[in-house]
């Protein structure tokens, strides 16, 4: 599919999470039958991204019951879910990235966010999915030349070069959780590659931790257990960070401070985000994982 291709919009074909009407819009013709659609999409056999737009945010979704991304329509740059504000705490560690490295574009809420707030850097984003990539406009992601869309697979796309990136955000799914392409050694290596010295991994993990507790192990052994675990408040995603090096891993005390600073510089609660890495390190499981 093409960025520019046309979306067909059903109005009061969908229901909100408040079980009020809104509008489909989907990746096909006006030919198309919309009953069949809409049964399609009822019944989860649809196939393909689909967006549920009402007067306050527009989502996209991979499902009726996975909703990928979503955007405040009187504030397209803002980051609405959590666990996206959670996974900028990068910012704690690499105040100043060159280079931000995105696996997953889903709506683009991440690309944006870093696009507006972090003028000086490079960003990409690989993205699997072409219809995915068609939606781009629709959620205004920023056509510049410093914000690269590619279409890729990630597993075939980190291993082709190292040590270019500050920052490495993985936020991956298909419409039954993470990526499986990520479920390797080879992965989570090839991620720590391509990081420059004093670079990190964010992970979102999403679900049931037994889905996802296996990728842990595998970022834990890339990075040789220089792992944190963030909780996001709500839900059910945990934020883990990796780094590269030892260094990067800062005291409770200085990130306190930095979190101060960084309140100044962007519409985000550092000091919430901290809390949030407080909480991680001491759940139960994560004090079992690192022993």
């Amino acid at each position: 599919m093409s960025p520019n291709t046309p979306l067909l919009e059903l109005p009061g074909k969908a229901l909100n999470d408040l079980g009020e009407r809104g509008s489909l819009r989907l990746l096909e013709s006006a030919a198309c039958d919309p009953d069949v659609l809409c049964a399609q999409i009822m019944t989860g056999c649809y196939g393909k991204p689909f967006i549920i737009e009402d007067r306050e945010t527009r989502r996209l979704h991979l499902s009726l019951e996975l909703v990928q991304s979503s955007m405040r329509i009187d504030d397209p740059f803002a980051l609405e879910f959590a666990y996206t504000r959670k996974m900028m705490a990068f910012l704690l560690f690499v105040p100043d990235p060159g280079h931000v490295l995105m696996v997953g574009l889903g709506g683009g809420s991440l690309a944006k966010f870093c696009y507006r707030h972090l003028p000086d850097a490079r960003l990409s984003v690989v993205e699997v999915c072409p219809d995915v990539i068609a939606l781009r406009e629709a959620f205004g992601v920023p056509d510049a030349p410093r914000l690269a869309i590619i279409e890729a697979d990630a597993a075939e796309y980190l291993p082709a070069a190292e040590g270019d990136t500050d920052v490495l955000l993985l936020d991956g799914f298909d419409a039954k959780g993470i990526a499986p392409a990520f479920l390797s050694r080879g992965f989570y290596r090839a991620a720590r590659r391509r990081l420059r010295p004093g670079g990190l991994v964010v992970a979102n993990f999403a679900g049931p931790r037994k889905y996802w507790f296996r990728h842990l192990d595998l970022l834990h052994e890339a990075f040789e257990g220089r792992v944190q675990v963030g909780t996001v408040p709500g839900g059910d995603n945990h934020i883990v960070f990796a780094f590269d090096e030892a260094d990067g891993i800062l005291g409770w005390e200085q990130l306190e401070q930095r979190a101060e600073a960084l309140a100044e510089q962007f519409p985000l609660d550092f000091s919430a985000i901290v809390h949030s890495l407080r909480e991680g390190a001491e759940l139960r499981w994560v004090k079992a994982f690192r022993r």
